[in-house]
């Protein structure tokens, strides 16, 4: 079977937002405090642009500065909603089982953050 190469990703000729467009933006998205995945979103869905990698940089030199490594932070918020619930709905087993999920990714990734430093 012969190897494929990666598709180049090409900026579609309908996008209209140069570099520094795309970086000021990022920029003042980034000083409203968001995360680079609700950036990402926004981007996508107000913006219209598709992966920011179509520019040739990633979300994290996009953000320059305001760039923080995914923390335990969104993890802790999910995880008190989801035992708020299951406090009142004990016959929830979806509930029972997304809590066991939750409680393991917060583990993992505050056991890595910990590793890291």
């Amino acid at each position: 079977m012969p190897k494929t190469s990666k598709q180049k990703l090409e900026k579609p000729t309908w996008l209209k937002y140069s570099e520094k467009e795309v970086k000021d933006i990022v920029a003042k998205l980034a000083n409203e405090e968001l995360t680079a995945e609700k950036i990402g979103l926004i981007l996508r869905d107000q913006y219209g642009i598709p992966k920011i990698s179509i520019y040739g940089m990633s979300m994290k030199e996009a953000m320059a500065e305001k760039f923080e490594e995914p923390t335990t932070k969104n993890l802790d918020e999910k995880l008190k909603k989801i035992i708020e619930h299951y406090k009142k709905n004990k016959q929830d087993k979806r509930a029972e089982r997304s809590l066991i999920i939750t409680k393991a990714k917060f583990k993992k990734r505050s056991d890595y953050q910990e590793m890291k430093k």
